[in-house]
């Protein structure tokens, strides 16, 4: 017990030192409390992280200071974030890094909570209401977490502004698409100087050749997915489908490689490339890369990559593969701080409960990056990182 408790009392100590780099952001002692006890709520082993329990965790006798919190007392969490990020960033920064970008989603009930619609969810497998987050996220050698998150608005709720105002959105927040959303966010990581070298994405994102032209002009190196119905251009055509790249390939151009850990072990798969695009600056390439599947060789997906000269399949396929991590981000932080454990339907108090959730996250990757480099944590799963607080004996 004397070692948990030591534990308890180091996890509390770093979780009120990034709390402490964000407090000139709240104006009165109250939410600046508040926002610590919420933390420690959402980090606490309880079974579900709700109002309620988050409440008794932080031993208010109601309800009404963690709803003023996030609903009804000014700041700004963009702020809070920036302050969180830039923790992040001191302690796992890392200039070969990847940015990753991706949305996942949060069941709901009824139709009143900002931007829920019925859609198909692959968190429950079916048709749910349910709201959708676009998210940033930085994978480094030291840790992985997420620093950047926005809540999509669907055309259903910017088309109808008293819908929206009753959510506490703003009629100058307009629609726009998880492309535009996503680009908005590696700008903003860009301009405030986050360390990185590269950008991936799934293929939703990846399949916009304008953002992939934005980022090329940007001299910013990207693996993005993309559906085989994409097109590029070849030593042959202009257009080619990227599917047709592939077609008689040798067989000694296929690598069998393992692209990271999955649940399951490693996730191997057949890979190959073909250069396209040959007129371009000396020191730069550009690639179309095959993932082929090992048991079922029909099933192939494509990437493509804008990348330095001499850059190594290999470096493109771990790219690819730490898009993948992020499930991991987002499985770690709803079981250990809380993500989708929220019950706030205003667009102000989402992303106020986002922007705390992710910095419980970034003080438990921090924890465990320290924790690797003196030996102290064994090399288990980032998903299951120990409670920051003791057991009850019960």
């Amino acid at each position: 017990m004397g070692g948990e408790l030591a534990e308890a009392r180091v996890w509390a100590g770093e979780l009120r030192a990034l709390h402490e780099r964000f407090v000139h952001r709240f104006s009165r002692s109250e939410p600046r409390e508040s926002a610590l006890a919420y933390m420690r709520g959402l980090m606490a082993p309880l079974e579900r992280k709700n109002g309620w329990t988050l409440v008794e965790e932080a031993g208010h006798g109601g309800p009404d200071r963690i709803h003023r919190l996030l609903n009804r007392i000014d700041w700004d969490a963009d702020e809070v974030l920036d302050d969180v990020r830039d923790c992040v960033v001191e302690h796992l920064g890392d200039p070969e890094g990847v940015l990753i970008v991706d949305d996942t989603g949060f069941l709901k009930k009824g139709v009143r909570s900002a931007g829920v619609q019925r859609k198909y969810s692959g968190t429950a497998g079916r048709t749910e209401n349910s709201q959708i987050g676009v998210f940033l996220a930085c994978a480094g050698r030291r840790g992985r977490t997420l620093i950047d998150r926005r809540l999509y608005l669907p055309t259903s709720w910017t088309d109808d502004r008293e819908r929206c105002r009753a959510a506490g959105i703003a009629d100058d927040i307009a629609f726009e698409t998880k492309v535009v959303t996503a680009k908005a966010m590696v700008r903003k990581a860009i301009a405030d100087q986050v360390p990185f070298r590269w950008v991936t994405a799934n293929a939703a994102y990846g399949f916009s050749e304008g953002w992939r032209s934005e980022l090329e002009q940007a001299d910013v190196f990207h693996v993005m997915a993309t559906t085989r119905h994409d097109t590029v251009v070849t030593h042959w055509a202009m257009d080619h489908p990227v599917h047709d790249l592939f077609n008689g390939l040798p067989r000694q151009k296929w690598k069998r490689r393992s692209c990271g850990n999955g649940a399951h072990g490693p996730r191997v798969f057949d890979w190959a490339r073909v250069e396209v695009r040959p007129w371009h600056r000396e020191d730069r390439r550009h690639w179309v890369i095959a993932r082929r599947s090992v048991s079922r060789p029909q099933e192939i997906s494509y990437h493509i990559a804008y990348c330095p000269a001499g850059t190594t399949l290999d470096e493109l396929i771990h790219v690819a593969g730490s898009r993948w991590t992020v499930e991991e981000y987002f499985q770690t932080a709803k079981q250990e701080c809380g993500l989708d454990d929220y019950q706030v339907r205003r667009y102000d108090g989402w992303h106020r409960h986002m922007t705390l959730a992710m910095a419980a996250h970034a003080c438990l990757t921090v924890l465990r990056a320290r924790e690797l480099e003196t030996g102290k944590a064994e090399t288990d799963p980032p998903s299951s990182y120990p409670s920051p607080f003791p057991k009850s004996d019960d």
